[in-house]
Order: C-alpha cells, then structure tokens, then sequence
C-alpha cells in the first residue's frame, strides 16, 4: 500500500459565529492541492471561538449530529480528504459542561474516530486575557485515540495535550505516524514555546507532527499565535504557515518513520511503561 500522504493544515483566526468559520475552511479547501492521500487538519475551537465558553455549551451536540458535524462531514465527502476537524464543543452527561472533541472523517463522510481533550487549561498567561480557566466548562476526555487510517496510524491530541509527552509516548506505543495537534495557543506561549514543544514531540516519538493554530485577535481580544506546522520525524520543519489565515501542505513519506526506527530504536529503548493510567 502507498505510503505517499499529502498533510495540509488550515490556519485561521475564527470568529464566534459557525457558518462564518465553516465559510473559511471551504474557501481553504478549494485552493489545496489535490491529492490520492490527503489528511486536512483544522485548528481548536475552527468553528466557534472568541465568543466565551458559554457560546461552545450553546452549540454543543452529541457526537454523531449537529450542524457543524454534518458541514465538517459533508466537506470532508466535497473535497475527497481525510478531516480531521480540530476540536469542537460536544455533548457530556453534565448539562454545564461540554466535551472539547476532535473528529476524524473519511473521505466518504464515516466518522473514524473521536477523542476528548485530556488536559485542560488553566493557566494565568501575561497577555490581554490573563487567566485560562478551561475546567470551568469542559470536561476531561478518559481515553486516547489512535485511528488507522490506509497506511497510516494517526495520534490524536489538542493543544495543550501537547506539554504532556506521555500521551503521545502512548500513542507511539501503539505504533503512531502522525501527530495531529490542533491548538490555539495564546501568543506569549507560542512564541516562548510553540516550535519547541512541536519538534520535540516529533523528535521524541519518531512521527510526523501536524499542527493547525489559531491565529491573530479574535472577537473576544483574545491573541493567538499562528504559525500552524508540518514537521518531520527528524524535527524537520517543512512548513510553517506564519502569522495570517491560510495553509500549509507538504507531501511526505510514511515510510520514513519505520527508516528512523531502524536506524535509531528508541521505541525498543525506552525503559519506562508510558501507557496512560
């Protein structure tokens, strides 16, 4: 089977109205280049963002139904790709609080796999906005996500997942090739550690890393940093998409990830149990 993918990543500064965001990421989608194998990433929060927390609890819905699953469905099925739609609010048995869920479409619109964010920002950040308080309305995801995909075993994270190395160790465990991360990082953690974090994740773990960013000032003065990456399982950047809306793409080959590990077997190494408890 190829091990040819094209990885793209769309980058945008979302506004706090779906059809809006959704908009976007078609206008994105029409302008990638065409590919046999493609994997589109979406950033965090692409549909809804800028809003306030209350806005995501207000378009919430179970996994499976809702507008903004059924427009990601339905793009994924339009464009022939692998979607993978960064995070979006979803339907917990709390009525306050929602899941923050990425999902993964085929390109004949299944649902492939979902995931809920493990960890949770709260944070106090030096920017306009100040204190994080993510737990307030989200609740925590209770497992990981691998998806197999044709040739390619995708890992699942968002955002702030990605300061915890020992998911992704799990992931790798169970044989992952690319890292999807969808994130909105703040611009004052972005510029001290966005590229770090990313590289050090492929680096570690021997995978691709895709990651789409939010990026710029949003509706609720909240910054974000952008430059949304593709890098490689050697901490190779291949793409970095700076700081306005837009994509990325690059062609790669899965293949290089098994090369790696024969050459340099940290997997087989590693002395430490990293399955996630």
């Amino acid at each position: 089977m190829a091990t040819n993918w094209r990885l793209s990543a769309i980058q945008l500064t979302s506004a706090p109205e779906p059809l809006v965001n959704l908009a976007a990421v078609k206008q994105y989608l029409q302008q990638l280049p065409q590919s046999a194998q493609h994997l589109v990433l979406l950033p965090e929060c692409f549909a809804v963002f800028g809003g306030g927390d209350k806005l995501q609890l207000a378009h919430q819905a179970v996994i499976g139904e809702g507008a903004i699953q059924q427009a990601c469905r339905q793009l994924a099925i339009e464009f022939g790709v692998y979607l993978v739609a960064g995070s979006q609010p979803t339907a917990t048995a709390n009525p306050e609080r929602f899941a923050a869920s990425c999902l993964v479409y085929s390109p004949a619109g299944e649902l492939l796999a979902d995931y809920q964010k493990l960890h949770l920002f709260d944070v106090n950040v030096a920017d306009s906005t100040g204190s994080y308080r993510e737990s307030a309305t989200t609740l925590p995801g209770e497992k990981i996500s691998l998806c197999q995909l044709p040739s390619l075993k995708l890992g699942l994270s968002i955002c702030y997942d990605v300061r915890f190395p020992g998911l992704m160790q799990a992931l790798a465990a169970q044989g992952m090739q690319v890292l999807t991360v969808p994130s909105a990082f703040t611009r004052p953690t972005g510029a001290a550690h966005w590229h770090t974090l990313l590289k050090a994740r492929a680096i570690e773990n021997q995978c691709f890393v895709l990651a789409a960013n939010q990026t710029g000032v949003h509706a609720n003065g909240r910054e974000t940093f952008g430059h949304s990456l593709i890098i490689d399982p050697w901490g190779e950047v291949l793409a970095d998409a700076g700081t306005g809306p837009g994509w990325i793409s690059a062609l790669v080959d899965i293949g290089q990830c098994q090369q790696l590990g024969q050459k340099m077997p940290v997997h087989q190494h590693n002395r430490f149990n990293s399955e996630l408890k």
